[in-house]
């Protein structure tokens, strides 16, 4: 069976994911509903109306997770995005936003502790499960329960750690409903040491102090939130729907109600025109709401998106990969006065090592943008293509020889110069979208 294909690689080791593949998948997103409200008030309610209606049509999980919940379990409270008009972003265009109703989600929550708990019975002594213990235990799943089996089982593996809650906003849900599944999800895994969720500044602004403080009592201890830039005309073209006001006060109230904050930057958002600006706004809002993390997502653009037709008829100018390691440099230069971690951790990103916690590992960071800015032409265009392509993860590996000659090779092969090298890159960016 399918289902049991590879199984034989999970037990009796931990399972290990691809930190790349992984780094596919996440895309970031805006998430509020309060506009759409505005506007659609009266579908609302009948939407609310329907899905507290609705029938149970089993385990769900969403299509995006951030890498850094690689090995979280993925529970799905909200479906696609309440905004979903944000310029740059593939995801959930053309979906139908709804709330899960809460009795959905724990039915949810108690499948994967049922089968947890079946895991835990045929654990040996040292915690590992014989594969074809595992398979005959399981060989009569019933078809609904086949996604909910692969989520627990792959959580399981992973060591149960820490919860995801999907999809783009979670915390647009009333705080009465969200709370009961924090609770329920506390009282099934206890072992859990992290509950994390994606929020827009929108959304978080209007909860209550004392809300966000029950959340974070309840388990919830890390939000993700899609900063992109502090510049406000930034964020107006990229009709983010927030302002950089906003953004301060979210984070702010976040910090304060003593959860994680994971706040997400897109180098290159401001175009050519506006990346100066983009720089160093957006580390100006950082510098008044010091995140835990700071997290670098580069600027793509697939041809799915609202932007590419800026893009494709010149209104957008996208910035080089010379001009990015430019505009990075300025703004992790302006970072002042925090402690965030600062973390590249994404595959369209083409400085995988750029990570320190500020300031001591400030100029660490810097390193390898400025090493990258003085290289010259031709060396940098195979630094290019060979991180694009995969072969290089930081700047260091261009030392291996076996490596840079597979990367020479391959620029002979494609036609790849210093002076065609950006068109070849913007080409493999959209491909990994």
């Amino acid at each position: 069976m399918r289902l049991f294909a590879e199984l034989r690689y999970v037990f009796p080791f931990r399972l290990r994911v691809s930190k790349d593949l992984n780094q596919f998948l996440d895309f970031r997103l805006p998430y509020d509903y309060d506009d759409y409200l505005k506007s659609h008030l009266s579908q609302y309610a009948n939407m609310n109306q329907k899905r507290l209606k609705a029938q149970y049509e089993g385990f769900e999980q969403g299509p995006i997770r951030p890498p850094s919940e690689a090995y979280s379990l993925l529970i799905r409270v909200t479906r696609n995005c309440p905004w979903n008009r944000c310029t740059f972003c593939p995801v959930y265009k053309g979906s139908k936003f709804s709330i899960r109703p809460v009795a959905h989600v724990k039915q949810d929550i108690d499948a994967v502790y049922s089968f947890i708990e079946k895991f835990r019975e045929l654990e040996d002594a040292f915690g590992h499960i014989n594969r074809f213990e595992l398979r005959d235990a399981f060989r009569h799943i019933q078809p609904g329960q086949i996604q909910a089996f692969q989520a627990a089982l792959h959580w399981y593996a992973a060591g149960m750690r820490s919860i995801f809650l999907q999809d783009a906003n979670s915390l647009i849900m009333k705080p009465s409903e969200l709370l009961e599944i924090l609770r329920h999800l506390k009282s099934r895994f206890p072992q859990a040491d992290r509950i994390t969720s994606y929020a827009r500044s929108h959304t978080v602004a209007r909860i209550s102090d004392e809300h966000l403080r029950s959340m974070a009592e309840a388990g919830l201890n890390r939000i993700h939130i899609g900063l992109e830039s502090g510049s406000d005309e930034v964020l107006r073209r990229a009709k983010k729907g927030v302002d950089k006001h906003t953004h301060i006060k979210a984070g702010v109230k976040v910090k304060s109600a003593g959860i994680e904050l994971s706040e997400y930057v897109m180098p290159g958002l401001g175009g050519r025109e506006l990346s100066e600006t983009h720089a160093l706004e957006t580390a100006d809002a950082l510098n008044q709401i010091n995140p835990d993390f700071i997290r670098l997502r580069t600027l793509a653009i697939p041809s799915s998106v609202p932007l590419f037709e800026e893009y494709r008829s010149g209104r957008f100018e996208k910035l080089t990969d010379l001009m990015i390691a430019q505009e990075i440099l300025l703004f992790i230069e302006n970072l002042n006065g925090i402690d965030s971690m600062v973390v590249s951790d994404h595959i369209l990103n083409l400085f995988q090592e750029i990570e320190g916690r500020l300031p001591g590992e400030k100029e660490h960071m810097l390193k390898p943008l400025r090493e990258f800015l003085k290289m010259d032409p031709q060396r940098r265009c195979l630094y290019q293509i060979g991180r694009r392509i995969g072969i290089f993860t930081q700047l260091s590996d261009m030392e291996n020889p076996r490596r840079l000659a597979k990367v020479e090779k391959t620029s002979r092969q494609l036609g790849i110069t210093s002076d065609n090298v950006d068109d070849a890159v913007d080409e493999l960016m959209r491909r990994f979208v």
